[in-house]
């Protein structure tokens, strides 16, 4: 097999990643700490720290849909159906048997079908739930004051349920990151931007 290594992830899109990952990974830890899970800050430096992460995390985004727009990368999270049971039966089951992945990485696509339904998903469903209910959390007293009356109990099980669907998509994630050439050539490649494709 002859490989070509390809620059696949720009300084932007590495920085956006990892900048994300730790905000994020920040969030779950806040997260866990308001909920009672650990006890390593008062209550109230978790939730300022949670609030400030947010808002951090508010902000990577806007930069993030703006480089998307106007470098034309949105159109890698463009789903399609080609190539889709391929690759759930690659990480079903070919995946273990050693055999070769069904699509290959490019400039123009960098994502498998599964990885685009995935990331679509989480881009229009999973992050506006957990943004939206993380918007009504904070401003819940001056919604309810504006006559816009919110159960809590609602708008927390929704930022909860989103945040495990986070949660679970991180683990895949991570696991699946470990699946290239190499155990650490997919986080290399994210690293330096670089990539050994087929």
């Amino acid at each position: 097999m002859t490989t070509k290594r390809i620059h696949l992830y720009s300084r932007f899109n590495r920085l956006w990643h990892w900048a994300q990952a730790i905000i994020i990974f920040g969030l779950f830890y806040t997260g866990f700490e308001i909920h009672g899970t650990f006890h390593n800050m008062t209550y109230q430096s978790a939730v300022d720290w949670h609030n400030g992460l947010f808002w951090a995390l508010l902000i990577l985004v806007a930069f993030a849909v703006f480089w998307h727009i106007t470098t034309g990368q949105w159109r890698q999270y463009i789903p399609t159906t080609r190539h889709l049971v391929d690759m759930i039966r690659f990480y079903a089951v070919g995946i273990f048997k050693g055999e070769r992945h069904p699509t290959k990485k490019t400039e123009l696509s960098k994502l498998n079908p599964l990885q685009r339904l995935t990331y679509l998903g989480l881009k229009i469903l999973i992050f506006p739930v957990q943004l939206g209910s993380g918007l009504a959390y904070y401003y819940y007293n001056e919604l309810e004051a504006a006559g816009f009356p919110l159960s809590l109990g609602t708008v927390a099980f929704l930022h909860v349920a989103a945040a495990f669907c986070i949660l679970i998509f991180v683990v895949a994630h991570v696991y699946l990151t470990t699946t290239g050439h190499t155990l650490t050539s997919n986080i290399k490649a994210m690293i330096t931007g670089w990539e050994e494709v087929e």
